[in-house]
């Protein structure tokens, strides 16, 4: 087990991002896990943060319903897909798809809208498609294990891979309150870090990295070696350096093409580089 000289952890559960964020913006958190485009929202209304380090690249899965009788992109017309959060790399991937195939997503109560996204938390999609018998919600896109453990039930089946729409893709980021840098960058250092490191071990050692994976996440070990490894593309824990020229395609296709981004943030003030610099992050 890893000890800390400089910082300890307090690990608190949300629901849902709205409440990361909130707590962010408060200060009832000092740092947090959270989608890219929420951390750029986050920061773009004042509030002070920093990307230290990415999490992870790619990692998600689009999943269709067996109930929806999906075959390709252009079956979705009509249908209901859920997505994690409206600002997240996940929505961002599946509205290009869409619109590649002339289709525009949009909710009910959009009258232009072809396909019907709905905001629903990853840990509650498994019981929606469950209890979906009409097959009403055509399928969902999300962080895996979420994605093959409904594929594993036999309630869904996989669609596209997001590393095969986007390769290495970011995802979710390390973000730090400034006030936590500034009085404590030891900390952030020694965190940083401890992230890199685990990260290169998952990849190198996808086998003790699913067991532990498993117990921390309540799923099964057999599935989380899977999703570790089957593509080995899938998702990538090892090259956590965060890259600026990613997260603006992520802010451009989000405000120039969707227009759920209101303005466009400076990258430079928003990613701190030093901590993944420090702990040789690739």
């Amino acid at each position: 087990m890893e000890t800390f000289k400089h910082c300890s952890l307090e690990p608190v559960l949300k629901n849902g991002w709205n409440e990361v964020a909130d707590d962010l913006a408060t200060g009832a958190l000092d740092g947090a896990f959270i989608l890219a485009p929420t951390a750029m929202d986050i920061f773009k209304s004042g509030v002070g943060i920093k990307l230290i380090l990415f999490t992870h690249k790619s990692g998600s899965i689009l999943v269709k319903s067996r109930r929806a009788g999906i075959q390709r992109i252009e079956d979705f017309a009509g249908k209901v897909v859920l997505i994690p959060y409206q600002l997240s790399v996940h929505n961002m991937l599946f509205h290009r798809l869409l619109k590649e195939k002339g289709l525009n997503p949009g909710t009910t109560r959009d009258k232009k809208a072809d396909v019907f996204l709905e905001v629903v938390a990853p840990f509650q999609m498994p019981d929606a498609i469950d209890l979906d018998e009409d097959g009403e919600i055509a399928g969902f896109i999300v962080a895996e294990p979420i994605g093959t453990k409904v594929i594993n039930s036999g309630n869904g089946e996989a669609l596209h891979l997001s590393c095969d729409l986007w390769p290495k893709h970011p995802c979710c980021v390390l973000v730090m309150r400034d006030e936590v840098i500034e009085k404590n960058p030891d900390a952030v250092h020694e965190l940083t870090r401890s992230l890199v490191r685990s990260g290169m071990a998952v990849e190198a050692q996808p086998k003790p990295a699913s067991i532990i994976g498993a117990d921390f996440l309540g799923q099964n070990s057999d599935l989380i070696y899977k999703v570790l490894t089957e593509p080995k593309e899938r998702i990538s824990t090892d090259e956590l350096f965060p890259v600026i020229d990613d997260l603006a395609k992520i802010q451009d296709y989000m405000k120039d093409e969707m227009g759920i981004l209101t303005d466009k943030i400076d990258m430079e003030k928003f990613v701190d580089t030093r901590f993944a610099l420090d702990a040789g992050a690739k």
